[in-house]
């Protein structure tokens, strides 16, 4: 036997390792410089080792942008070059995480599957085909397991944040009606909707602004980037893009994704969307109304038991969640936790959750789980 120079594993050490790998499911993260995509590897350096390789995949840069193929990035402790979008860039990949924009998914998620992959997508292209299947693990782990088309969607960060309380209180008391206003972080169009933020407070930072019509607009000028109104010192009414009859994509979204997750196709689901000057956390306020009467004690114990929540309602006290303080965390924090004045059969909630970790990238770690266990039998 060889031995092993000092402070260097042995051949056998080595190849004991190797094996252990290539026993592993092989990972791709797709999109892994951008903002999703960091904080995914951060996740995947948090959670239990499963994985064998993790190969980092993006797009070459286009115009002016510095290229992220090349780039070298730390997950698990290990550095990893990022390599280029392409069909051979998943050769022996078992599980491809996709976070890139909807129209380089429509035409790549496809050919990761064709090349073996499962695909776990965080774009919206997906979600709604019938043949794929939108996960939650803590609400409908089991539909991992049904993907004709090789592919599972991750739900939109909106949904996420409140669907796994809403998921353990229907698995009660049978949700019937759904009405829900949203109040979501600018961290949700991306670094362009962070770096717009940021430079709106610096403009109208230290000034009397905010008390003329028109005011917080002019000093904000043309910085308005991807939002319609300027958000500092501001709320706007909208998020995504026009649809029919004046909905915006997003509120439709939480409706038919919820009506999805949930496996309740018929379920009245109304929603508007408002975009508030909060870095991350999604926020939102939750009327839900049930088949059976319901009470805010056991609501309460429902919630107090359901993985991935964090129950914080004791508003006599100032204690309820608020993006400030559930931002970096990982559960749907749920407060104010109320029996309707003129219906015994529905609650009043407001909810926060992480729009990057579980209205992201979490979801797609764990359903990533879920996958490997299966794949691993």
């Amino acid at each position: 036997m060889i031995p092993a120079e000092a402070g260097r594993p042995s051949l056998a050490d080595t190849l004991r390792t190797d094996a252990r790998t290539a026993a592993k499911p092989q990972l791709a993260v797709v999109g892994a410089t951008g903002t999703v995509g960091s904080v995914l590897l951060g996740i995947l350096s948090e959670r239990a080792d499963i994985w064998g390789e993790i190969r980092l995949i993006d797009l070459p840069a286009t115009g002016d942008d510095r290229s992220p193929v090349g780039r070298k990035l730390t997950v698990r402790g290990a550095e990893a070059e990022v390599v280029a979008l392409s069909e051979e860039a998943f050769d022996g990949i078992d599980v491809a995480m996709f976070d890139v924009p909807d129209e380089v998914s429509a035409q790549w998620v496809p050919v990761a599957v064709s090349r073996g992959a499962v695909v776990i997508d965080n774009a919206g292209t997906f979600r709604l085909d019938p043949d794929v299947p939108l996960v939650v693990p803590e609400v409908n782990a089991h539909a991992t397991r049904v993907r004709p088309r090789g592919i599972i969607a991750n739900p939109h960060c909106a949904t996420l944040s409140m669907i796994v309380a809403l998921g353990a209180l229907h698995a009660e008391y049978g949700l019937s009606e759904l009405i829900v206003s949203s109040y979501q972080a600018v961290s949700g169009v991306g670094k362009a909707g962070v770096d717009t933020l940021r430079s709106q407070l610096s403009a109208v930072s230290g000034t009397e602004l905010g008390h003329t019509p028109g005011d917080v607009r002019r000093a904000v000028g043309d910085t308005l980037g991807p939002f319609p109104a300027p958000i500092a010192l501001n709320v706007v009414p909208w998020a995504g893009s026009f649809q029919e009859d004046g909905w915006s994509s997003e509120e439709l979204s939480i409706r038919h994704e919820s009506r999805k997750i949930l496996g309740l196709p018929e379920l009245p689901v109304t929603a508007t969307c408002v975009r508030v000057p909060v870095i991350t956390t999604h926020s939102l306020t939750v009327h839900a109304r049930f088949e059976n009467e319901v009470t805010v004690a056991g609501a309460h114990e429902i919630l107090a038991a359901a993985p991935g929540v964090v129950l914080s309602d004791d508003p006599a006290e100032g204690e309820y969640p608020t993006p400030a303080d559930v931002v970096g965390t990982d559960p749907t924090w749920v407060g104010r936790v109320r029996r309707s004045l003129d219906d015994p059969r529905a609650l009043e909630l407001f909810v926060c959750g992480d729009n990057l970790r579980k209205g992201a990238a979490l979801n797609t770690a764990q359903i990533g789980e879920l996958v490997a266990a299966e794949l691993r039998g």
